[in-house]
C-alpha cells in the first residue's frame, strides 16, 4: 500500500454536542474528493478524535466510508489512551471498509521508548488493517524516535509514517528509513513545510488547509512534484499567506476553530466544537472572513 499526495486530516463537523453535522459532513467529502485529493485521513488532531464519544467516532468512520465509495483511500486515526479502545475501533474501521489506521504514541502519561517500541509490537497483531504511524510530539509529548522506527521497520504491517513534528532535520532522518524499507510512505503534517518537504523526497502531506482549499493543495503539490519552480513558489505563496488563519486565538485549539470557522463560511459544514472548546466568536470571525476574502474565496 503506497499513500502519496495530499490526505486531508478531515475536521469532524459538529452539529451539537455528540451530534454529527451529517450534511455538513456530505458536503465536506465531496467538496475534498472534488478536488482531487488523495486520500483522507479522520479522528486525527484536526478531527478533535479525543474528544469525540466512541459512537460518534464509530459513526462518523461509517459514514466516511460510505461516502468515500472507494474513490479514495479512507485513514483512521485510532490512538486511544486504553489499548483495547484502540483495538475496537480499528476492528470498526476495517468493517466500514477503511484502507488503513493511523496509531501515535498513547498521551497523558509519556512512554518511554522501550515501552513505547513494546506497545506497538504489542498491538499491531491485533489490528486488522495496515497501519500508518504518526508522530505529533505536541499532543503526545513524545516523539517517535529514529532507532525506535528502526526497530519497528521489521514489522511489514506498518506501511509508513505522518510527521508533525515540524523539524525538517527530524524528516530528513525518516527519509533515510527507506533504506530498510523503501515501500514506506513518509508524509509531513505542517503545511508550510510541505513544498519543502515533497523536493526532499517526502511522499506529500496531511494538510489542514486542505479541508477549506483541496485542489491549491493538490496543485501545488503536483508542481512540486514535477519540477515546476515557478508554479510551486506561486501556490505555495498562496498557502504560506493562508498560515494567517491560524494566529488567529491564543490556544492550540486555534487551528481546529480557524479551519471550521473558514468552512462555515465557505457553505460547508458547521462549525460547532467538541466540548470544552467553543467556536470562534463574532471578532475572531471577521478575521478569518477577511482573510477568505483577500484569497478570493468570498465576495
Amino acid at each position: 500500500m503506497k499513500l502519496r499526495g495530499i490526505i486531508p486530516p478531515l475536521v469532524t463537523p459538529l452539529a451539537g454536542r455528540d451530534a454529527l453535522d451529517e450534511e455538513g459532513l456530505e458536503r465536506l467529502v465531496a467538496h475534498v474528493l472534488d478536488g482531487g485529493v488523495h486520500g483522507v485521513f479522520i479522528l486525527g488532531s484536526t478531527g478533535e478524535a479525543p474528544s469525540l464519544s466512541y459512537a460518534l467516532r464509530r459513526r462518523l468512520i461509517r459514514r466516511v466510508c460510505d461516502l468515500a465509495a472507494r474513490r479514495a483511500p479512507v485513514l483512521v486515526g485510532v490512538t486511544d489512551t486504553a489499548f483495547v479502545e484502540s483495538v475496537n475501533l480499528a476492528a470498526a474501521a476495517a468493517e466500514a471498509g477503511a484502507s488503513a489506521v493511523v496509531l501515535s504514541t498513547p498521551y497523558y502519561f509519556p512512554a518511554g521508548q522501550a515501552e513505547l517500541t513494546e506497545y506497538i509490537q504489542d498491538i499491531l497483531p491485533q489490528l486488522p488493517l495496515p497501519v500508518v504511524l504518526y508522530n505529533m510530539p505536541g499532543c503526545t509529548k513524545v516523539w517517535f524516535e529514529i532507532e525506535t522506527l528502526r526497530t519497528l521497520a521489521d514489522h511489514d504491517k506498518i506501511v509508513g509514517i505522518k510527521d508533525s513534528g515540524g523539524d525538517l532535520e527530524y524528516f530528513a532522518s525518516l527519509l533515510t528509513l527507506r533504506q530498510r524499507r523503501p515501500d514506506w510512505s513518509i508524509l509531513i503534517g505542517p503545511e508550510h513545510l510541505l513544498v519543502e518537504a515533497v523536493r526532499r523526497g517526502g511522499d506529500g502531506g496531511v494538510c489542514g488547509g486542505a479541508n477549506m482549499f483541496p485542489r491549491l493543495f493538490v496543485e501545488c503539490y503536483e508542481a512540486a512534484v514535477a519540477g515546476d519552480p515557478k508554479r510551486t513558489e506561486k501556490l505555495a505563496a498562496r498557502i504560506n499567506d493562508l498560515q494567517r488563519l491560524y494566529t488567529i486565538g491564543r490556544y492550540p485549539s486555534r487551528f481546529i476553530k480557524a479551519t471550521k470557522c473558514a468552512l462555515s463560511l465557505l457553505g460547508i459544514c458547521n462549525d460547532f466544537m467538541a466540548e470544552p472548546f467553543h467556536k470562534f466568536r463574532s471578532p475572531e470571525r471577521q478575521q478569518v472572513r477577511r482573510i477568505l476574502t483577500e484569497q478570493g474565496a468570498l465576495p
